[in-house]
Order: C-alpha cells, then sequence, then structure tokens
C-alpha cells in the first residue's frame, strides 16, 4: 500500500515534468500544490501556537501563585485552557496528518535515481542533477548550487523558530528558541549532506512556503484581535432618543 501511494507521487512528478520539461521545476510545482493542499491545517496550527502565545503571561502568573502545589497548578491550567477554549492537541494534529506525505515524497525523491534510467534529474542549469547529494557533488567539483540548497534547507528551519519569537515577551524562552534553532540548523546541515538535491529542493521549497503561509495567518490573527479590542475599549453612548422629556409641571396658584 505505502509502494502504491509513493508511485502515485512519483506520477504526478513525472506529469508535470512532462508539461514544463524539467524536473527541478516539476518538484516546485508539486510542492506549491501540496502546500495549498494543507494550507487549511496549516492555518489551524498557527492559530494554536498563536493562542498559546496569548495564554502564556498568564500561565506563568499561575505558575508563580501555584509553582508550590502542583496539582492546584493543573487544575488551575486546564480551567484557563476551557476559558480561552485552547487545546494544546490541536496544534500537533495538523503536523501529524501531513507527516506520511512528507515522508513519502522524501523517499520518492530519495529514489528517483532507480526509477527510471538514462534519466537526467536536473533543475535547469542551476542544479546539475537533483539525484546526486552534496557529499558526491564536493567530490565531483560541482558543489555551489548543493551548498546553496543546504543554506536553504537549514535557514527554513531557522528561520520559522525565529519568526515565532519576535512578539514573545519572555526574554528567557526566546533566548532558549533561538538558540534551539541554530542547533537545530546545524543537524540540518549535517543531514542535508547525504540527501540528495531533489530532497533539499522540496524540503526548501515547502519551508518557505509554509513561512509565508505563517506570516499571512499571524497578520490575519493580530488584525482580527486589533479589532477586537477596538470594539472593547469604543463603545458607542446608547441614547433612547423614543422616550419623550417631561415637562414640569405647572405650579398651582394659592
Amino acid at each position: 500500500m505505502w509502494d502504491v501511494f509513493k508511485d502515485w507521487i512519483f506520477d504526478i512528478i513525472q506529469f508535470f515534468y512532462n508539461i514544463c520539461g524539467d524536473w527541478g521545476l516539476a518538484i516546485i510545482v508539486v510542492t506549491v500544490i501540496f502546500r495549498i493542499l494543507i494550507s487549511p491545517l496549516m492555518h489551524k496550527q498557527t492559530k494554536s501556537t498563536h493562542a498559546m502565545q496569548k495564554v502564556q503571561p498568564l500561565i506563568q502568573e499561575l505558575q508563580t501563585k501555584y509553582g508550590d502545589d502542583p496539582q492546584r497548578l493543573n487544575e488551575e491550567i486546564q480551567k484557563l485552557y476551557a476559558e480561552v477554549k485552547f487545546n494544546p492537541i490541536a496544534g500537533c494534529i495538523p503536523m501529524l496528518l501531513q507527516m506520511p506525505i512528507f515522508i513519502a515524497l522524501f523517499q520518492v525523491l530519495s529514489e528517483m535515481g532507480s526509477r527510471t534510467q538514462g534519466t537526467t534529474y536536473e533543475f535547469y542549469n542551476l542544479v546539475p542533477s537533483l539525484v546526486t547529494t552534496p557529499s558526491q557533488a564536493f567530490e565531483n567539483g560541482t558543489f555551489v548550487p548543493y551548498v546553496i540548497l543546504m543554506i536553504i534547507f537549514a535557514g527554513a528551519t531557522f528561520l520559522p523558530m525565529v519568526l515565532q519569537q519576535l512578539n514573545s515577551n519572555n526574554s528567557a524562552q526566546r533566548k532558549q528558541m533561538i538558540i534551539m534553532a541554530a542547533v537545530m540548523s546545524l543537524f540540518m546541515l549535517w543531514i542535508s549532506w547525504n540527501s540528495p538535491a531533489g530532497v533539499l529542493l522540496f524540503w526548501g521549497a515547502s519551508s518557505l512556503l509554509g513561512i509565508a503561509q505563517q506570516q499571512i495567518s499571524l497578520r490575519m490573527m493580530k488584525r482580527k484581535d486589533a479589532e477586537q479590542e477596538e470594539a472593547i475599549e469604543i463603545k458607542p453612548i446608547e441614547v433612547d432618543v423614543t422616550r419623550k422629556a417631561k415637562k414640569p409641571r405647572p405650579k398651582k396658584k394659592r
């Protein structure tokens, strides 16, 4: 069943190759379509992350207040989640749903060299071979295009984690996340050294599109938050124009 799914993905890539005449462009087209299809899931995931950032200061207050009572702290946090209608698991579900597709695409692009014989998997004149790894390209003397793909591959991992922390008021947490992002980027560089260029192209294009989707979703949410705050701060004064002013009664003469 899994092999059938991978064959289906390869057939889609090959279909777009027959239209555009370039394997690299076909991979990018498939990546764009894939990102469009999962955009509702990405929006939901970004919404969950944004909601978590909003409740984080409240959680810190609860941790300060009930730090000595773990059971009470957990109860208060659950009450807070219920009040703001936040579900921590909601941000993980979209990631779990799209992981099988990511894994299948990764494996298909890794196996492209063995799927068709005598085919040159190139990305115009930019990348000579999409089935070649940077380590192999280094031995052949055509390393520069693969270095660029490696930098994009690692940078696309670092940038989203940094952008998520720009609006964070917790400096310690922000610093910790930036350090973690840097370590993850170094780890991705190590992985990319022996990954086919087609995988790096797919992951880099997918991550850059994901960053764009994330920023668009965040702007929409921030605009909605600003509109709600304005609606709370500026309330129109209600005047009942239907009631007639009472005329003072004339005083009786004695």
